[in-house]
């Protein structure tokens, strides 16, 4: 089912060659980019949300969200070898479904990427905050100056998130200077947060303190907790499904990697696969040390993650009594509660200076898929201009550092990492089902990566992703409609009009020439 224009396949290959950013990565740079935006706010951070809502079936939620994404990484793999653009689902959708719902993909991807970046700002807000300053320097920053206004979700007291909003500049003006050292700096970054993950996961696992009965009960809140309530291990899943967000980054770079028949198909599944093995570790040392059991309201239910009751409930813990639900710096908070207050505040320490690897990727990835929507009229012409001597798109990065800056100074992290998977499931799920009706539509085209059994994978990576959007807090579910009804409305006022496609403006490819059916222009 095609709906609007759609852009030949060899067309949108024509016009990558003819408009392209420079390649510059090979696979293991690709690898560390999925790493580095992988491991971040999710695991850093929301361990805590994860465990108010599923308790220590935060485990299970982890493995819920790592097979969904595992399947959409394989679709991923298929589809990015054989399309290697910028563009991401933006791209896949536009050569298989047609310009419209090329556009809300796109459109969805744009807040994914970028109200993703703000939850990492705000996340590395809370370590910066609470490790740097507090626990090495003794300053205490006021609370006006780093948490959200309590009317939108934040703290009492609360006005803007300065050190979010300086983090968040700061990776932008990295990104604009260069891909190569932007890659650079991430491995420098990754290299520090599997460190400290590491050392995490071998001290809590040895820990005297670890105690196996700590995981009963398992689903105190079960497995499913109800239509929109984002309760239980599924609930918990939807929240932390953010800890995985940004492994399709990798696929943004693809029009930027060397080789990336191979090397974008090993960046994907190998970032992805290393990550959820990782994630389930901390999770069982986590729990296993301090227990994760939420804090259950008078009816049996636990109270919302990050709401004004549950902030009462913490309120009434001695700081050194904290559980883990409390804390804004979970992994952290566990080794300062089990003895090892060092290493703990050396891993706040490396959150700090790694974090903001995530902010940078998911910023890539952003302003990739803002970059291709440029270049093919959808968006402004001159948001597409790549610096004479950067050789980045620096207009829409800087345009996207601002948005992402503004969201992130007046937003907690936990509404913001909602808001990003409902773009994300959205998008996921429409990469699925275009490498399936590429696999119809373009049967004979060269691939260097198939999905192994498609017919499998691809319906169960669209019923996963609907799964978990079902499973997300009401409001979050919302807002990818409203997104997306402003997005049409951009569409049909502006860029319908506009488009290059529809005004006839593209290149082609001689197939007699090129039986690969690389571009030829």
């Amino acid at each position: 089912m095609k709906f609007g224009r759609v852009k030949p396949l060899d067309a949108i290959l024509a016009t990558a060659k003819a408009k392209s950013l420079e390649p510059t990565l090979g696979w293991f740079q690709l690898t560390l980019f999925g790493i580095g935006c992988v491991i971040g706010t999710g695991i850093f951070v929301l361990t805590s949300a994860g465990a108010q809502k599923a308790g220590p079936g935060l485990m299970l939620a982890f493995a819920i969200a790592g097979v969904i994404c595992i399947f959409a990484a394989l679709c991923y793999a298929e589809i990015a070898a054989m399309i290697p653009v910028a563009g991401s689902a933006y791209t896949y959708t536009y050569t298989t479904m047609g310009e419209l719902l090329a556009w809300t993909v796109g459109w969805a991807l744009i807040l994914e990427y970028a109200v993703a970046a703000s939850a990492v700002s705000v996340g590395w807000s809370g370590f910066f905050a609470g490790t740097i300053l507090s626990e090495f320097l003794g300053v205490q920053l006021p609370t006006w100056l780093s948490g959200a206004p309590l009317a939108l979700g934040g703290v009492e007291g609360g006005l803007i998130n300065l050190p979010a909003v300086l983090i968040a500049l700061l990776i932008t003006w990295l990104l604009m200077i260069g891909t190569t050292e932007s890659a650079r700096v991430n491995a420098v970054l990754v290299a520090i947060k599997v460190t400290a993950l590491t050392a995490f996961i071998g001290i809590t696992l040895t820990s005297d303190a670890f105690d196996s009965g700590k995981f009963n009960p398992f689903l105190p809140a079960g497995v499913f907790g109800g239509f929109g309530s984002g309760l239980g291990a599924v609930g918990a899943a939807a929240t932390i499904f953010f800890a995985y967000v940004g492994f399709d980054a990798v696929s943004t770079a693809a029009e930027e990697t060397k080789n990336p028949q191979r090397n974008v198909p090993i960046g994907l599944i190998g970032s992805l696969l290393f990550c959820t093995i990782f994630y389930i570790l901390v999770a069982a040392g986590a729990i296993g040390t301090i227990g994760g059991q939420p804090l259950m309201g008078p009816n049996g239910v636990p109270f919302p993650a990050g709401s004004e009751e549950l902030a009462r409930q913490c309120a009434t813990f001695a700081a050194n009594q904290l559980p883990l639900v409390c804390s804004d710096e979970a992994l952290a908070h566990v080794l300062r509660q089990i003895g090892w207050s060092g290493v703990g505040n050396a891993l706040g320490l490396a959150a700090s200076l790694a974090l903001p690897s995530v902010i940078l990727i998911l910023l890539f990835g952003q302003t990739r898929v803002a970059f291709v929507m440029s270049r093919d009229g959808l968006l402004p012409e001159s948001w597409s201009k790549v610096h004479p001597k950067w050789k980045t798109p620096h207009v829409i990065t800087a345009i996207t550092g601002i948005a992402v800056a503004f969201a992130a100074a007046f937003l907690p992290v936990g509404k913001l990492a909602d808001i990003a998977n409902a773009g994300t499931l959205y998008a996921f799920m429409m990469v699925a089902i275009a490498v399936m009706m590429l696999r119809k539509s373009s049967a004979d085209y060269p691939r260097k990566f198939r999905t192994p059994m498609l017919w499998l994978v691809g319906p169960l990576t669209v019923a996963g992703c609907i799964f978990l959007f079902f499973n997300l807090p009401i409001d979050a579910m919302l807002v990818l409609p409203i997104w997306g009804a402003l997005g049409l409305i951009v569409y049909f006022g502006y860029s319908r009009s506009r488009s290059h496609l529809g005004r006839g403006v593209v290149e082609v490819v001689d197939l007699d020439h090129d039986p690969e059916h690389t571009p030829n222009v």
